[in-house]
């Protein structure tokens, strides 16, 4: 079987700290697909909202974001309670999209990397538009501040 072989990045700019919930295991008694997918989620929202943008506002008041694909691999499982670091690095930018990279880890653990692909998007219009220069900088600059977890 072939398989998307994703690799870590040199570097990543952002990290958002959590701990895994009972409601984030699966059956299986390990963090499930649907939730991991949920926390990558959450990370891109944090990451944006220290840049004082949100996914519907990509500092321009039209743009947001939308996905247009999504892979993970799978390196360890990780449990209930668990203390997770999601870091996230932005490249491969074009003139409408760029890629976000996850690195998932458990101390010195990696739990999987994914990757998005996400197209800037003008829900009115619901067409493709161009990545807003604020964005552009805020993913682009040297470092993004780390998130800090509620409560």
């Amino acid at each position: 079987m072939t398989r998307i072989r994703l690799v870590e990045q040199k570097a990543y700019e952002f990290q958002h700290p959590l701990t895994l919930e009972p409601r984030d295991i699966n059956y299986g008694g390990h963090l499930g697909h649907d939730s991991l997918i949920s926390l990558l989620g959450a990370a891109r929202v944090h990451m944006l909202s220290r840049l004082g943008l949100t996914e519907l506002d990509l500092g321009d008041t039209r743009s947001g974001l939308i996905m247009s694909d999504l892979v993970v691999n799978y390196r360890a499982e990780a449990f209930m309670l668990d203390r997770l670091i999601i870091a996230i690095h932005a490249d491969e930018f074009t003139r409408t999209a760029f890629r976000l990279f996850y690195r998932v880890s458990k101390e010195q653990t990696l739990i999987a990397l994914a990757e998005t692909g996400m197209v800037t998007f003008d829900y009115r219009s619901r067409k493709a538009v161009p990545v807003p220069r604020a964005l552009m900088e805020g993913l682009t600059s040297k470092e993004l501040p780390v998130s800090t977890p509620p409560g």
